[in-house]
């Protein structure tokens, strides 16, 4: 194998600082609470906050359900367009897409209006805020399952699947969900980011989520946003580690004889 250059090793080294040296400087800032030393006061603080853990967990919950529903959404509506329907590829990437070019104020007051009266009534349901959040999620769901379809030779296996007498939701679950697993997990983890993160459909339905308590507390608090947020980026990045050991499991590939 070929060495790495020094312009390879470079180019790491910046973007290692480009990412590392803000969150270094935001948890060396977290350490100053306690004038002319350094503490974990600013974290005692958050941790005795009985809204930290309730907004994270409730948020935590949420995500959890919009990666379950929106990959159960996502990935047939994929795996049909690439088998059968591939000339409305483009289409469906395009509506794919969309909630990254409409504004997220624009999309929370459209379903607000929707939902917001009968006979379908789910503005003071989460069920609302599920919703809202698969429609933020989907431009990085849509693409993750889209590229892992393409990684493998849908129509080969699903022939061979077809042959030894398995139907399609069968042909689905059994062998092109497992082949999808990388795919999948990224797709997850994406999701489980920008849901812990959300703001806008969180605050405007007035639930307690997570991302309206750091705004509310850096409105109020000096150190303590600090902490909060090397606290948030630990627990996500130890939630998506337990997601990612719970898809190594998986088995690697999928025998079709399986899909009988």
């Amino acid at each position: 194998m070929k060495k790495p250059s020094f312009w390879s090793w470079l180019w790491i080294a910046i973007a290692a600082a480009y990412f590392l040296l803000p969150l270094i400087a935001t948890g060396e800032f977290s350490l100053r609470a306690q004038k002319d030393t350094y503490s974990l006061l600013a974290y005692q603080r958050v941790i005795a906050d009985p809204k930290f853990v309730a907004s994270f967990l409730f948020s935590f919950e949420i995500a959890l359900i919009t990666i379950v529903v929106g990959l159960l959404l996502v990935t047939p509506t994929a795996f049909w367009v690439r088998l059968r329907l591939p000339h409305l590829r483009r289409l469906i990437e395009f509506i794919s897409l969309l909630p990254l070019v409409i504004p997220a104020v624009v999309l929370v007051f459209g379903l607000i209006r929707i939902y917001g009266k009968p006979p379908i009534q789910l503005v003071s349901s989460p069920i609302l805020l599920v919703i809202g959040n698969i429609v933020f999620a989907l431009p990085y769901l849509y693409r993750s399952v889209d590229v892992g379809l393409r990684a493998i030779d849908v129509n080969t296996l699903t022939e061979a699947a077809q042959s030894l007498g398995a139907r399609l939701p069968t042909i689905l679950f059994k062998v092109i969900l497992p082949n999808l697993r990388v795919a999948l997990l990224s797709g997850a983890f994406l999701t489980f980011a920008i849901v812990m993160g959300e703001f806008t459909m969180a605050s405007l339905l007035v639930w307690p989520a997570f991302g309206p308590y750091m705004q509310l507390l850096s409105s109020s608090k000096v150190y303590e946003p600090s902490a909060v947020a090397i606290l948030s980026f630990l627990l996500t990045w130890m939630c998506t580690g337990v997601i990612q050991l719970i898809g190594r499991r998986a088995p690697e590939q999928t025998q079709i004889a399986g899909a009988r």
